[in-house]
């Protein structure tokens, strides 16, 4: 047995009961959502995460027969195409797809129970319970995109009328700082290889924006002020006639809600502002005088010299971040503060990807992992953010992790924080 195995173990079976009850709580008819660009039907990707278990896995290292034979072009995402997920008979009932689900990842646990476990089989079941992971933070935006409860887990999250913002900035020393990640042990591709990077002096804020110092840019009139947000930030304004972030609105007495899944609350002034999309976030910038970090910036912040794996040290802990859908981003952006980086940073694990000015790119001598299309779809038109969101796995994150999103996104669990010029 590997060494690795009991964590692979502990870590599918953690996965396996959040998926199912993200699943298992809905009601018939929110299982038929509507189409929207930014999310997919609950139970395709149930299936999908399956799929790919099953042909990166069991197929792979194993029996190739399929195990739901003549529905690969159903689970596989490069065979049916986004819109086609949709509609009557387009996947297969909740009962169907629970079966299909629970036959692969008992197949999963029965090759992990194996006293031959070797490396490689080890690396592909992380892979699989990564990817898994990356779709439970995808059905998590879906329920805040369609207005569904909240997740099972959810916590109510202490709230405060404080906006809660800590006064100036941390600097980052000059130096040689590691970013990303070595060849051996796990991550993702775009992760690798990891290098030196000599970084400039530069200061940074202690926390995420939040929701107050927000507000404060949107009540100045920014959204109506071109000269904040460039070229394609304002072809974004035009194109989306937005006034203020996605999930905001004026109350009957004119005091500013946003809504949080399927319930409308008074705008939290401590909690971070989140769902802002790039454009949003360097407009800000532009407004606040400052700029948002590059993503080497970013990582030597929350890394420091030593380049630790998270924040406060090189061990995942409990309570360290509001991860795994439980506090969803509504804790004070000055919380855990005694969790912080060793530069001051708070809240750089968690809460929300954090929105660099760094256009999504490979490292010098990067190479294609086993799954082909994990990084090099995003190359080139997406931005970097950092850090994970209140709704990605404590099991996925870490501080080299890299996500791509489009610039003109805020569907996800997105926020900044910014850098003095």
């Amino acid at each position: 047995m590997s060494l690795e195995t009991p964590a692979l173990l502990r870590d599918l079976d953690a996965t396996d009961q959040r998926m199912r009850a993200l699943v298992l709580d809905l009601e018939e008819r929110d299982l038929e959502v509507p189409y929207e660009e930014g999310i997919n039907p609950p139970i395709w990707e149930m299936g999908h995460a399956a799929f790919f278990y099953e042909g990166f896995l069991l197929r792979e290292l194993g029996d190739p027969t399929p195990r739901m034979p003549g529905f690969d072009d159903v689970w596989d995402s490069f065979r049916n195409a986004h819109e086609r997920r949709w509609g009557d008979d387009a996947v297969p009932d909740r009962q169907a797809t629970l079966d299909y689900y629970a036959r692969i990842l008992d197949e999963v646990r029965e090759r992990l129970a194996k006293p031959d476990v070797g490396e490689r089989e080890a690396y592909l079941c992380r892979y699989g319970i990564g990817h898994q992971n990356m779709h439970l933070e995808s059905m998590i935006w879906c329920r805040q995109t369609l207005g569904y409860p909240a997740p099972p887990g959810a916590v109510a999250a202490p709230q405060s009328n404080d906006p809660a913002t800590v006064p100036g900035d941390v600097e980052i020393a000059a130096g040689r700082y590691p970013i990303g990640m070595p060849p051996e042990g796990f991550s993702f591709d775009n992760e690798k290889p990891g290098f030196l990077c000599d970084i400039q002096p530069f200061r940074i804020s202690r926390t995420l924006v939040s929701n107050a110092e927000y507000l404060e840019f949107v009540e100045s009139g920014a959204y109506a002020s071109p000269q904040l947000w460039g070229l394609r930030g304002r072809r974004w304004l035009r194109e989306t006639e937005a006034q203020h972030p996605l999930y905001w609105r004026r109350g009957e007495n004119g005091e500013w809600q946003c809504r949080h899944f399927d319930q409308w609350i008074e705008l939290p002034p401590s909690a971070p502002a989140l769902h802002v999309n790039y454009w949003e976030a360097r407009a800000y910038a532009e407004w606040a005088g400052r700029r948002l970090p590059t993503e080497y910036e970013w990582e030597a912040a929350a890394r420091g010299p030593q380049g630790r794996l998270f924040p406060w040290g090189d061990t995942m802990a409990s309570g360290c971040a509001d991860m795994d859908g439980t506090a969803l981003g509504l804790l004070p952006v000055t919380a855990l503060a005694n969790v912080a980086a060793a530069s001051g940073c708070i809240q750089m694990i968690g809460t929300a990807w954090e929105w660099t000015s760094s256009p999504f790119l490979p490292y010098d001598g990067f190479c294609v992992d086993m799954y082909p299309f994990m990084s090099t779809l995003q190359f080139g038109d997406h931005v970097t953010t950092k850090g994970g969101s209140c709704a990605t796995s404590s099991c996925l994150i870490r501080s080299s992790y890299r996500q791509a999103y489009l610039p003109g996104r805020r569907d996800a669990f997105t926020g900044f924080r910014t850098c003095a010029r």
